[in-house]
């Protein structure tokens, strides 16, 4: 039996969060070692290579991948892995999207991973813009990679909650970039293309979520939003066991997801 244990974690800036208590005695670069998962994505890491120290780039046991936006201070996705994979890949949609660094695909031999951060559109019409036609070419992309019979997970901040369960507020939020309905539709598409969020394969409750802003202090009345997943396909369905949300974990706005496959 082979088992992948994987966390998901927006960590809204690797730099940030590299001095904090993610749990109670346990600093960031020790939560490897203390969690032991086998893959860690993260988003947002507003880094690049040369401005991290060894502790964050080297965490003995593990591999690190990082994929930084051109803007320095921005975006960005990053992945620790306990096996090395067969290939990474950064990038793949468009020169466009390519240079905000949002994505990393990791092939296993069982699956392949993609590690995505993606757009937020609250700030501009631009921004929403933006972030629809990357929903759209990512979507493309997944579609022809299920047709090819890839085994297929998709983890990251997608930045949309996808039904009234998923936001604490969704009255007061249904004109809200996260929340929009044309943002919601898009997760239709990804669900009717095949794909599954793992989540909601073994919870049916609210009041679980994965982010919660700051300025209000929402995480500690747990006013919060469900906005990090992991999607699988349906080659890869048969192997989820378990599914979950480590709102325990502290240091960022967001808390890590996890999903675990097996194979016999």
């Amino acid at each position: 039996m082979k088992r992948y244990l994987l966390y998901s974690w927006n960590v809204n800036g690797i730099r940030a969060i590299a001095g904090k208590e993610v749990l109670p005695g346990v600093l960031f670069p020790e939560l490897l070692n203390h969690e032991s998962p086998d893959i860690l994505c993260l988003q947002e890491t507003k880094a690049d290579i040369k401005t991290l120290k060894p502790e964050i780039t080297r965490i003995p046991g593990y591999f690190f991948y990082i994929n930084p936006a051109e803007r320095k201070g921005y975006s960005g996705v990053a992945m620790y892995t306990r096996t090395e994979p067969t290939s990474i890949r950064t990038g793949g949609l468009s020169s466009e999207f390519d240079t905000e660094g949002r994505i990393i695909t990791a092939q296993f031999p069982e699956f392949v991973l993609m590690n995505v951060y993606f757009p937020n559109g609250g700030a501009s019409e631009e921004r929403l813009d933006f972030k629809l036609r990357f929903y759209d070419a990512f979507l493309e992309k997944i579609i022809a990679m299920n047709a090819a019979g890839e085994r297929i997970v998709f983890c990251g901040d997608i930045n949309t909650a996808h039904r009234p369960i998923d936001l604490a507020r969704p009255k007061e939020n249904e004109k809200v970039s996260g929340f929009l309905p044309i943002e919601r539709e898009w997760i239709d598409r990804v669900i009717a293309a095949g794909f599954h969020d793992s989540f909601r394969l073994f919870f049916e409750d609210g009041d679980r979520y994965s982010w919660w802003d700051y300025k209000t202090r929402a995480r500690q009345r747990n006013v919060g939003w469900r906005i990090d997943y992991f999607f699988v396909n349906d080659a890869l369905k048969p192997f989820v066991t378990r599914a979950g949300i480590r709102d325990d974990i502290m240091g960022s706005d967001h808390c890590p997801v996890t999903l675990t496959l097996e194979f016999p």
